[in-house]
């Protein structure tokens, strides 16, 4: 357990740049506030910087007042050529950088050191994010829900699950893994199981994803000389009632709340 949360710790201090990658911000939507430079192709008369207004509109030479809020970075660059291509430059080539980003706000809640509203400025990542909140706690779960505004229907909420495990193996989509503006993330608290008896440290584990019996009485330091390893009882709470499930296999899965006990052995 130790070991997974020092790697989570070490990969939010360097993977920052490895998240945020330059083609992310092409996907970058554009809103008031934003400064936008713009190029144009063997026309440098036309190199523009300029601010998003508050209507979501910029000005831009010969074409006038172009109204571009929600627009992704791609899109302003082809909505630009397609606008200069009205009459004013044959083929035009249009480069869009964004050369200020707006104050973006995104909250945070959960497992981490500094829960709260954080401001973040451009495309961040999930981890960058949870460095800026401080870090994981050591109770902190492996699953982090991300609440998003879902921009086709405002009124429902889309929810993305992300596996911190899955994300450090890299086996994670890395387009879901980027913060926008408006964006709720929660890091939940870990499950835990007790392990009791004729194991070496007796106490409360971490339950971690595909923990078995086994693995459960390896993380409590194996068995004792006096341990009886046939007759391993699991009490469980199901629908708020306790059972005893008694010499259960080392392969059977554990729960959260489950109580491994290891009773001595007689003979």
């Amino acid at each position: 357990m130790k070991l997974w949360l020092s790697t989570v710790a070490l990969v939010l201090m360097l993977s920052f740049s490895c998240f945020a990658a330059p083609s992310d911000s092409m996907d970058y939507r554009v809103g008031e506030g934003d400064v936008l430079r713009v190029l144009v192709y063997d026309n440098p008369d036309l190199e523009t910087t300029t601010r998003i207004s508050g209507n979501g509109t910029i000005l831009f030479p010969l074409i006038g007042e172009v109204k571009i809020d929600g627009y992704t970075v791609s899109e302003v660059a082809q909505d630009l050529s397609k606008k200069l291509a009205q009459g004013y430059i044959i083929d035009p080539q249009v480069s869009v950088f964004v050369q200020e980003f707006r104050s973006q706000k995104t909250i945070i809640m959960g497992e981490v050191k500094v829960p709260g509203l954080y401001e973040l400025s451009g495309p961040s990542s999930l981890m960058e994010l949870i460095s800026k909140a401080g870090g994981l706690t050591i109770d902190a779960g492996d699953l982090v829900t991300i609440k998003r505004k879902d921009l086709s229907q405002p009124e429902i909420d889309q929810i993305i699950s992300v596996s911190l495990k899955s994300l450090l193996e890299k086996k994670e989509n890395v387009s879901n893994l980027m913060i926008v503006d408006g964006d709720s993330v929660f890091v939940p608290r870990a499950g835990v199981f007790y392990v009791t008896g004729q194991v070496n440290r007796p106490a409360a584990y971490k339950l971690e994803e595909g923990t078995s019996v086994i693995k459960a009485i390896t993380m409590a330091g194996g068995f004792t000389e006096l341990a009886s390893q046939r007759k391993i009882q699991i009490i469980r709470k199901v629908d708020d009632k306790e059972s005893v499930l008694k010499k259960v296999p080392l392969h059977t899965p554990v729960q959260a709340d489950d109580v491994i006990v290891v009773p001595e052995s007689f003979f």
